[in-house]
Parts: C-alpha cells; sequence; structure tokens
C-alpha cells in the first residue's frame, strides 16, 4: 500500500510513525510533513488545503489511501477531491466536517440525534451574547463558530472577558458549563461501522495546575484508571451511534476520525464537542498503545470495510505525552531557535523546521515538540516522558510539569 499523509504537526508525526511502522505500507509520502516526519517518509511540498493540489499528488504518487491530518483541508474539501479520482481518503467529506467547522452545525446535530450535550445559543451581536451569558451563569463558555485550531474557547468567571471574545469572534456559542473531568474519545468509522480507541485526557491550560489561557494542548495521557467502567460502551451507545445516524440521515455520512470531546459530569458523560480529525496531542498517546497495524484499519473506514475488520489490539501499560512550547506561546510564540536533543525516539516533532544553510534544526511554531512514552503504568510512563523532555534544549522553552499527575496519584474524582 503506498499511503500518503497530509498535515505537518505533532499529530501528522504521530500518525506516520504508526503508518510506517505497518508492515502493509510500501511507501509512505507526506505533504507537506515536518524534519520528524521526513525521517520515516519521503516529504512533498503542496498546500494541504489545495484539493486540486493534493488530489494530483495523490495521482502522481500511485498513492492507495490519502490520510488527511489536519482540520482545514477536510473543511476546505480535500476529501472529496480524493475521492473525486478514485482514490480512497480517510476523512470526511466537506459537508459532513461542518460537525467542526461549526459549532452551531454541531449543536443542531445533536440535538436532533438526542445526544447529551450543554444548553447553548448561537449569537451574533453584544446584546443576544449577554443574555445568553446571564442565563448560564459563571463560569462562562464561548466558542468560536468556526476553526481556530483549537483555541477557540474561552472559558472564565470574567463577563467582560467573555463579551471581548465574542466580540473578536463574531459568531459564537455561548454554553452553560460542564462540571466535571474532561475525555477524549476517538471513534473510527465509515459512516456506519463504529470503532472506539482508547479514552485519553489532555491539558488545555498552558499552566500547572490547569491556569493560564487555552492552548492547542499541553500534553495528554492513556488509558484513563479513573474512567467509570461502561463509558466507552455509553458514549458509543448515546453519542455516536445516534450522530452517525442523523448524518446519514441528512445525506451527508460521516467517514473517517469522529473525536468525541465529553464532560463526566454528575449526570454523566455530556458532548463538549465535536471534531473531525485526531486530536492533537492525544493521537500520540492513543497510538502510542495501538498494536493493531494503522493503516490497514484507517484503509478499511476509508473503503466502507470497517465492519469486517478484527478487533483492535492494544499494548499492555500508559503512555503519556508532554508538550514543549515556544517562548511566548499560545500568546505569540517565538520561532527561529536552534534545537537539540530532539533526534530520538519518543521525541515527537511538532513545529519544526530545517535551516537551509546548515541544516539546523528550528523552532517552527508555538508547540514545537512533544516527549512521548510508554511505561508499564501512569507513573513510570510520566517518568520516561519528562526525561525525553528535560533532554530537549530549546531557549525560552516551557513545558507543564503536572501532566497525568493527579491520575498517575489517584486524585481525579467525579462529581455526584
Amino acid at each position: 500500500m503506498r499511503v500518503l499523509l497530509l498535515g505537518g504537526g505533532g499529530r501528522e508525526h504521530a500518525l506516520a510513525l504508526g503508518l510506517a511502522a505497518d508492515p502493509a505500507v510500501e511507501q509512505l509520502i507526506a505533504a507537506p510533513g515536518n524534519p520528524g516526519i521526513a525521517s520515516v517518509a519521503s516529504v512533498r511540498a503542496v498546500d494541504p488545503c489545495d484539493p486540486a493540489a493534493v488530489a494530483a499528488l495523490a495521482v502522481e504518487t500511485g498513492a492507495d489511501l490519502v490520510v488527511i491530518g489536519p482540520e482545514a483541508p477536510l473543511v476546505a474539501g480535500v476529501a472529496d477531491a480524493v475521492r473525486a479520482k478514485g482514490i480512497a481518503a480517510f476523512g470526511p467529506s466537506a459537508e459532513a466536517a461542518r460537525l467542526e467547522g461549526s459549532k452551531a452545525f454541531a449543536k443542531d446535530v445533536m440535538t436532533a440525534a438526542g445526544v447529551p450535550t450543554a444548553r447553548a445559543y448561537t449569537c451574533t451581536d453584544a446584546e443576544s451574547t449577554g443574555r445568553a451569558l446571564d442565563e448560564f451563569g459563571a463560569p462562562y463558555v464561548v466558542k468560536n463558530d468556526g476553526l481556530a485550531a483549537g483555541k477557540g474557547v474561552v472559558v472564565t468567571d470574567d463577563r467582560a472577558a467573555a463579551l471581548r471574545h465574542a466580540e473578536e469572534c463574531g459568531r459564537v456559542v455561548v454554553e452553560e458549563y460542564l462540571a466535571g473531568p474532561e475525555v477524549s474519545l476517538f471513534v473510527v468509522t465509515d459512516g456506519e461501522a463504529a470503532v472506539p480507541l482508547l479514552p485519553a485526557q489532555d491539558f488545555k491550560r498552558v499552566g500547572d495546575g490547569d491556569t493560564g489561557p487555552n492552548t492547542g494542548g499541553m500534553g495528554a495521557y492513556a488509558p484513563l484508571p479513573w474512567a467509570p467502567p461502561g463509558l466507552v460502551d455509553e458514549v458509543m451507545r448515546d453519542v455516536v451511534h445516534p450522530t452517525l445516524a442523523e448524518m446519514a440521515r441528512r445525506g451527508t455520512p460521516f467517514a473517517g476520525l469522529l473525536y468525541v470531546g465529553l464532560a463526566i459530569t454528575a449526570d454523566g458523560p455530556r458532548v463538549i464537542e465535536f471534531n473531525a480529525r485526531f486530536g492533537d496531542p492525544e493521537t500520540q498517546v492513543v497510538l502510542a498503545l495501538l498494536e493493531t497495524p494503522l493503516a490497514g484499519l484507517l484503509h478499511a473506514a476509508a473503503t466502507g470495510t470497517l465492519a469486517a475488520h478484527p478487533p483492535l489490539r492494544w499494548r499492555d501499560g500508559a503512555a503519556v505525552t508532554v508538550v514543549v512550547a515556544a517562548e511566548g506561546y499560545p500568546a505569540a510564540p517565538r520561532t527561529g531557535d536552534v534545537i537539540s536533543g530532539a533526534e530520538r525516539p519518543g521525541v515527537i516533532h511538532a513545529g519544526t523546521a530545517r535551516r537551509a544553510a546548515d541544516g539546523a534544526l528550528l523552532s517552527a511554531g508555538g508547540r514545537v515538540l512533544c516527549g512521548t512514552a510508554t511505561g508499564p503504568d501512569l507513573a513510570a510512563a510520566r517518568e520516561a516522558a519528562y526525561e525525553l523532555v528535560r533532554g530537549v534544549d530549546l531557549p525560552g522553552s516551557h513545558h507543564r510539569t503536572d501532566i497525568a499527575s493527579t491520575a498517575a496519584e489517584g486524585r481525579i474524582t467525579i462529581p455526584g
């Protein structure tokens, strides 16, 4: 199988490692890739959000499967363009990707499907936003209706800050706050059959103790030793299958990766959001524990044969990833700093580039690297991940020191 992987972040590096390890993959091409991905794939320069250019590259390289990593190409219709060439694509159509592209659309689908989620209003002006904020009360939750690279949500006790965020976004969804630990559940689907992966938990706030502004994610771990028994079965029954049925009823079946973001509340699991692709950095830990060959799984979803795919196999133990971020992230990340210590196995490249003059590895984004490790339990995986982070030298960088600590110490509780 020849596989074309789109994207150039940490999620795509993790996907590239999984795809390259699959014996069925004879060639892996990545576009645009990054220096870490280049160690396991042939890298090509292409705009991943240009449907025609991606489809042409898929034809040129003789790809049997195109795996679309980021959300923007999905919303732009890249999967549609690839499938129009008769090539299998792992990723939903542009219409189905609206589950991530519009928070208001996703809420409409959830309501129609009877999915348990927070009450919400879609607002386009200060007056309607203010009414919604006052009805729900603090903490205030305001979400940009469109794509925002994982940073379009503000959760705050400051009403003025919530209003400012709404004004900056223009069109927002204001929700009631859901109290309880959060869970990320990835579901591979061909539109009918659906296979859940291991639940994970990520850390959105930039600082220890969940302080500071939201980011694209500062770390993650899997599995979740504190998760209620039967959680995955309950979410598949009450959330995933009703959502897939509603999308099919609308004539826009969802095939690809459905990301279900959940809060485990006193009343049970409630959906915070849907995404239309693998989450970052949760992908790093989930795929680190997946023993089943990745390409075959994604190809089955892309070709409508997922029901016949063998049950997934998982490695024992746990996985933890810790993000190393550039100075100034998330507000104004500094780029162009020289990085050392990033060549060891387990260091995932998220925002890196090579200097043309001498090939030096440079920071090229806000989230630059991830230290990803496995171990027999969370405590061991944590120590191994932080050992990788300690070996990285990036001037001015910062990272959280408490990724997976409360779970490893058995201190996570569910309300009620």
